[in-house]
């Protein structure tokens, strides 16, 4: 929650919410291939909630929009989102304001209705600006590696190692990012560093590296 506190001394940060992850609860509760495979193996199925498969169906029409503009300009993706997804969003919070007054709240559907509602401001916020994306898949993807293998360096031995290794790991995925090779950026930060001036540490970024490299190769 402190990410997102206004008074952060290195500037406001502002929460875009994902909604793979608002998506999934609803999903769960209208999963009919599963339920299907549930029959097949002589299982009982689940219920299937029709507020759920509806809410469904609502945002896979978002979805459905970004993939038309996937690649797009930002500006191209804020027009699109401004015309075709505006709308869509304002019956959404409608229907679910809705259907939430007829339910309990200790309804699984009621639930996941409440984390969007209550989040709405954030889940909205990709309407206004075309470079945030509809979902964190990106960034999850990212820590994937580290996630795997986390059992392999579960221990770093005190905070101030695992401090460490959070910089560690954000450094090297922002070089992957920026299609750089981190052993190579790092072998040539690192024998760089102690002589490149203070004033200047952003010249070492991994894309200020990457552009820097190719003009160096292009001169050559």
């Amino acid at each position: 929650g402190k990410l997102y506190d206004p008074s952060r001394n290195v500037g406001p940060i502002l929460e875009a919410a994902c909604w793979v992850h608002a998506r999934r609860p609803f999903f769960v509760m209208a999963d009919l291939a599963e339920n299907a495979r549930r029959k097949v193996q002589g299982k009982k199925p689940a219920v299937i909630s029709p507020l759920a498969l509806e809410a469904v169906r609502r945002i896979d029409a978002l979805f459905e929009i970004e993939r038309g503009i996937n690649g797009e300009t930002p500006e191209r993706r804020r027009a699109v989102r401004q015309e075709l997804s505006a709308p869509l969003m304002a019956d959404l919070k409608v229907w679910m304001r809705e259907q939430r007054a007829k339910l309990s709240r200790r309804n699984d559907v009621a639930k996941a209705m409440d984390y969007m509602l209550k989040r709405w401001d954030a889940f909205t916020r990709f309407l206004d600006d075309g470079r945030i994306c509809l979902s964190n898949n990106a960034a999850e993807r990212a820590l994937r590696g580290i996630a795997l293998g986390r059992k392999s360096w579960l221990f770093c031995g005190s905070d101030r190692g695992g401090d460490r290794a959070a910089m560690m790991y954000s450094l090297i995925v922002t070089a992957k990012m920026n299609d750089v090779d981190p052993q190579a950026w790092l072998a040539d930060v690192l024998a760089r560093i102690a002589a490149h001036p203070v004033q200047r540490l952003d010249e070492l970024l991994p894309w200020y590296w990457r552009d820097r490299n190719k003009q160096v190769n292009q001169a050559a």
